[in-house]
């Protein structure tokens, strides 16, 4: 069961979540989830979700929405253009030569473990050390 925000309309999957909303909203944007809370919960700046959400939800109107299992209520898959998907860009001279020094950095990166992974470093390095002791 979810709940539509009051103010924009704004769907959410629980109490907790409509609480979360309509107050960083209001404190992010200010406008018209300020006003509504400074009419509705005056002390709402005072209020953790778990104390503002029995004075939101009475003014909210109910969904049917299932509560979503992805991380933070939302997926991640938003409308991206497919050429920034694929990494196809054109990019600017100074963009492209900071992508081609992270893909080289990240090659290195993944050699560089590959090498660990084969025995090749001493055990006080493959122990997350960087081969001196305190003892030494």
């Amino acid at each position: 069961m979810g709940y539509e925000c009051p103010v924009c309309g704004v769907e959410e999957a629980d109490d907790e979540h409509l609480a979360n909303h309509v107050a960083f909203t209001a404190l992010v944007r200010g406008g018209d989830h300020e006003a509504w809370l400074d009419d509705h919960v005056p002390d709402w700046e005072e209020r953790d979700p778990d104390t503002l959400a029995p004075e939101v939800v009475p003014h909210a109107t109910e969904t049917e929405s299932e509560p979503t299992t992805e991380p933070h209520g939302h997926a991640h898959d938003h409308d991206v253009p497919s050429v920034e998907r694929t990494g196809q860009a054109d990019l600017s001279g100074a963009a492209d030569d900071v992508l081609e020094e992270a893909r080289e950095l990240t090659e290195a990166m993944y050699e560089n473990r590959q090498v660990g992974d084969s025995g090749d470093t001493d055990d006080a390095e493959s122990a997350g050390g960087r081969g001196d002791s305190e003892n030494e």
